[in-house]
């Protein structure tokens, strides 16, 4: 099989973990707004969410590798 048998638990712990770390960071650390130069936090309601979809995937990733 074309790079190894792993090849999609591997992107799906991949990309579990860049949305789960992504989504933590934005709500971590505010950015900057354009004019006002005020902080301007993630929107909890869709990051939370969407971090714990990336844990869950994660996760389901390394069970799958682990296990699997």
């Amino acid at each position: 099989m074309f790079l190894g048998e792993d090849l999609i638990p591997y992107l799906v712990l991949a990309l579990g973990g860049a949305l789960f770390v992504g989504n933590v960071a934005a709500m971590a650390r505010p950015r900057r707004a354009g004019d006002g130069g005020e902080l301007v936090r993630a929107p909890a309601r869709r990051a939370v969410p969407l971090a714990l979809v990336g844990l869950v995937a994660a996760i389901w990733g390394l069970a799958t590798l682990l296990w699997g």
